[in-house]
């Protein structure tokens, strides 16, 4: 075969795999733009003519404030994730300490156990503290990440030379200069990386909202969803454009940081 053969048949390859992908996410839009029975009658794959109504049912809902509130989450529980991440891999990366292999396994150890053992002890810490019905009990669940913790381990570990943080210290160079200076530099990629898994982890998160959330004013965009309808009718077709609105931040998000987020990944995954 051909380089021009091979060419074509890759790029027709990717094509029908692209479009394979890419059909639910059109599915999902047109969907929301037909009427709710009309949902269960027939097959839709064209964009239907009740598009405004079930957007005015999502506006009705308050649908703009459950947004705001997985914003503020999503973007809270993402920068403190990573921040608190990345100061970690570096110890337990480039410092020893007492203790260190053992305190490493024991983060490496939670994340064998199923967050939703500990969620009954959650709520009841949660209320203890006076935090339950504020956004709080859904931010501090992601600042002891033990997920981020050993990612960024392992990237610096590999990506920060023992070298350049010698020459830093020598030159006079505090541990928080050479951290902010010298290794968030480096490990760019798997910042970037983190910060979109953490983002959308959170954005999607409803377990934890659902018990720990009780007033509808500080619901989250998978609670908004659920309220979307009336008392004797659930609408499917105005809950699925809520869910096309919801989807968008993750999608540009992805879109910006695809390259930093493959980035990450590769480099991630190699040792050396």
């Amino acid at each position: 075969m051909s380089t021009r053969s091979r060419t074509i048949t890759a790029t027709v390859g990717i094509a029908l795999l692209s479009i394979v992908a890419l059909l639910p996410f059109y599915i999902m839009v047109v969907m929301g733009t037909y009427k709710n029975e009309d949902l269960f009658t027939k097959i839709v794959l064209y964009p239907g003519n009740y598009l405004a109504e079930n957007f005015k049912t999502v506006a009705a809902s308050r649908f703009d404030l459950a947004y705001w509130n997985s914003f503020v989450v999503s973007a809270a529980s993402t920068l403190l994730s990573v921040f608190v991440s990345a100061l970690a891999g570096f110890a337990f990366a480039k410092y020893d300490f007492k203790f260190k292999s053992k305190i490493f396994g024991a983060v490496l150890l939670t994340m064998m156990i199923p967050g939703q053992l500990g969620l009954v002890a959650y709520v009841i810490e949660m209320r203890y503290l006076n935090l339950s019905d504020t956004l709080m009990p859904l931010i501090l669940p992601w600042v002891a990440n033990a997920f981020g913790v050993y990612w960024m381990t392992q990237f610096i570990r590999g990506a920060v030379p023992v070298e350049v943080i010698e020459s830093a210290r020598i030159d006079g160079c505090t541990d928080l200069g050479i951290f902010f200076r010298i290794v968030l530099p480096f490990i760019y990629p798997a910042l970037t990386t983190l910060s979109l898994l953490v983002f959308l982890w959170s954005w999607n998160n409803y377990l934890l909202p659902l018990i720990v959330i009780n007033k509808p004013e500080m619901y989250t965009i998978p609670l908004g969803i659920t309220t979307l309808g009336s008392a004797y009718r659930t609408d499917l077709a105005a809950q699925i454009l809520g869910l096309s609105i919801g989807t968008l931040p993750v999608l540009v998000l992805f879109a910006i940081g695809s390259k930093s987020f493959i980035r990450g990944l590769t480099a991630g995954s190699v040792k050396g």
